[in-house]
């Protein structure tokens, strides 16, 4: 059960390790292509289909007829993977092994939508994703296995797929020998929420320090993408340094596009106009005057 290409290497794992998949759950294909009109199935959707596997994609699993089809699957053991829908109870009781989740946190830190960007913004210097027995809380079951790397300069989009491919590797190992990883309960203390992401959030706020607006840049490469705006349009900011300098929040300090923020400053390094192709700085303004002393909002 899963949707987003995160939910992927878990379900190429499982077959490549030799289980059977009796079905693939999925978020249900979402309208996109260039006129935002044709249906487009979900990666795990894609995934699925190319190897055979049924698909099915239901709006909600609350319907008894929709609980009724998940326990007519007689499953040993359902496998989720930022899935996207709540499971009732009902469906976590269904399968003989109940329901294992891949998580990318490292529970209890960062229960929620959006793990990997919540720890990037905030300055997390490690995360991880864990093998995480589910039940009716937001991400409160116990956990089995968990997996540990450094967050360091990597943007959200590298580390959804590094975290992606080590949960996927942790769940063939606990699904191997289920009984010899024990559950582990959640402690009571460090608990925090990722929200889902807010378009809003990702608009840069110049008076902010220079090292929030970096983990903001790199939380949200590759979406929504950090902007700015200048002229009225907007300009996305996919990779940025701290350097030296300092004025007026959101002036642009010399010919290498470096901002001055609200403590220190931020040089633009991969920025991308809209409807343009993502470019250096200095290829960009090539294109785009954007001279020393101009402000940005």
């Amino acid at each position: 059960m899963g949707t987003p290409d995160f939910a992927v290497p878990t379900l190429v794992a499982l077959v490549e390790a030799g289980h059977e998949v009796a079905c693939v759950y999925t978020q249900p294909p979402r309208p996109g292509g260039r006129r935002g009109k044709e249906l487009t199935p979900s990666p795990v959707q894609r995934e699925a289909e190319r190897r055979g596997i049924a698909v099915r994609y239901p709006v909600s699993l609350r319907s008894v007829e929709a609980q009724e089809q998940f326990a007519a699957l007689n499953a040993d053991i359902a496998v989720v993977a930022a899935y996207g829908l709540i499971l009732p109870q009902a469906v976590l009781d269904a399968p003989r092994h109940g329901c294992l989740n891949v998580h990318g946190s490292l529970l209890p830190r960062w229960r929620g939508a959006a793990p990997v960007q919540r720890a990037i913004l905030a300055g997390d210097t490690e995360t991880g994703v864990g093998i995480m027995r589910m039940e009716r809380g937001l991400d409160t079951g116990p956990v089995l296995l968990e997996g540990r790397t450094p967050i360091d300069s990597k943007t959200a989009g590298e580390l959804t797929d590094e975290l992606a491919r080590m949960g996927a590797g942790l769940m063939v190992r606990v699904l191997a020998d289920l009984a010899t990883f024990p559950e582990v309960p959640q402690p009571e203390a460090g608990v925090t929420y990722a929200h889902k992401i807010d378009k809003a959030e990702a608009r840069i706020d110049w008076t902010r320090s220079a090292v929030e607006i970096e983990r903001q840049v790199r939380a949200f490469n590759p979406a929504p993408g950090a902007f700015f705006e200048l002229d009225g349009e907007r300009c996305k900011v996919l990779a940025a340094e701290v350097a030296a300098g300092s004025g007026r929040p959101g002036t642009v300090l010399d010919d290498a596009l470096t901002v001055a923020c609200g403590d220190g400053a931020l040089r633009l390094a991969r920025l991308q106009r809209a409807g343009r192709p993502t470019m250096d700085a200095a290829d960009l303004l090539r294109g785009w005057a954007i001279p020393p002393a101009t402000v940005l909002a």
